[in-house]
């Protein structure tokens, strides 16, 4: 297992849609996948503990890999963020991290640590930690902070606290490649894009979507991603009654490869075990040969390495020379 697109000692896959061949399946292609939502309060400490007991359920129920929610450890507010921000660099200021890693260990799960605050070089991160057996695999900085403006019904903007990641983030483990995003990550195809083109199996997207942009996108959002891209999706939120004004929608959900929803639940606390089998990816895309029949001559896709110590991976499409705009 490495990490990869994390840090300018990580490894990058350099691949075009030209390149792609059949699908390689990992070492264990049918496991189980646990969705901790749960009710996050003012105490950290609480949180914590909430954490580790429902992380607990899942692996008994026998997840391999367990995800948590986006802001797991602190409460959906700018009001927040830097006061229960850690540096998960150093494990002597990261009991958040500490105790992820401490599970992962005891259970022998991957865990993908939905999202926390991090304090890094004077600059506060929305962050997810991705780490097997105790061990810190990668770090996903949210790309696509999440600033709304609707008129009447709900203001928020990440940016006004947060500094935005610039990197993408996918894992090679024993279940298979993963991909990560956080929230708003998902409202953008590109990044989506870039890990199938790396050869991703499944992405998984910690959030916390609001009771506006739940109701009408949350579930479109997960299944269009994974329609278009062959791929699973899980995601993971807070349960509805977590501290703080902003209020989450909950539903946390399995998608598989063809937009079909394998597991899903609603706004309550619970842990959703369902069962992942990547040979429904690998019969989506032989009965559906998409990167056979995408049109190169009319549009490009582009995955670009660019300084070695850089690694920043871009997605953009080109139009005809004779198109008119």
């Amino acid at each position: 297992m490495y990490m990869m697109a994390t840090s300018p000692n990580s490894m990058v896959v350099n691949t075009s849609f030209s390149r792609l061949g059949p699908l390689k399946l990992p070492t264990i292609s049918k496991f189980k996948i646990g969705l901790c939502q749960f009710s996050v309060t003012l105490d950290k400490n609480q949180n914590l503990i909430h954490a580790r007991k429902l992380i607990k359920v899942a692996a008994e129920q026998g997840a391999r890999i367990v995800v948590l929610p986006e802001m797991w450890n602190c409460p959906y507010s700018n009001d927040f963020f830097a006061k229960y921000a850690e540096d998960y660099d150093n494990k002597d200021d990261s009991p958040s991290f500490s105790l992820l890693s401490e599970v992962a260990s005891c259970h022998g799960v991957t865990i993908v640590g939905g999202s926390m605050p991090e304090r890094s070089n004077g600059q506060l991160y929305n962050t997810c930690v991705f780490g097997a057996d105790g061990k810190l695999k990668a770090k996903h900085r949210k790309i696509h902070l999440f600033d709304i403006d609707i008129q009447g019904d709900i203001s928020f903007k990440e940016s006004e606290t947060f500094t935005a990641g610039d990197k993408p983030t996918i894992v090679d483990t024993d279940i298979g490649r993963i991909g990560v995003g956080i929230c708003h990550d998902i409202r953008f195809p590109e990044l989506a894009m870039l890990y199938r083109a790396q050869g991703a199996h499944m992405i998984c997207y910690p959030g916390a979507f609001n009771m506006s942009t739940g109701e009408l996108l949350w579930e479109l959002m997960q299944r269009t991603r994974a329609a278009d891209n062959q791929l699973l999706v899980a995601t993971c939120s807070p349960s509805r009654g977590s501290t703080g004004s902003y209020t989450t929608w909950g539903h946390s959900t399995l998608v598989g490869p063809s937009g079909e929803l394998i597991a899903t639940t609603a706004c309550e606390e619970t842990v959703v075990v369902a069962e992942i089998d990547y040979s429904a990816v690998q019969l989506q895309r032989q009965n559906i040969p998409l990167e056979k029949q995408w049109r190169r001559e009319i549009y490009k896709f582009m995955d670009i390495s660019e300084a070695e110590s850089l690694k920043i991976s871009t997605c953009f499409v080109s139009l005809p020379s004779d198109t008119v705009l």
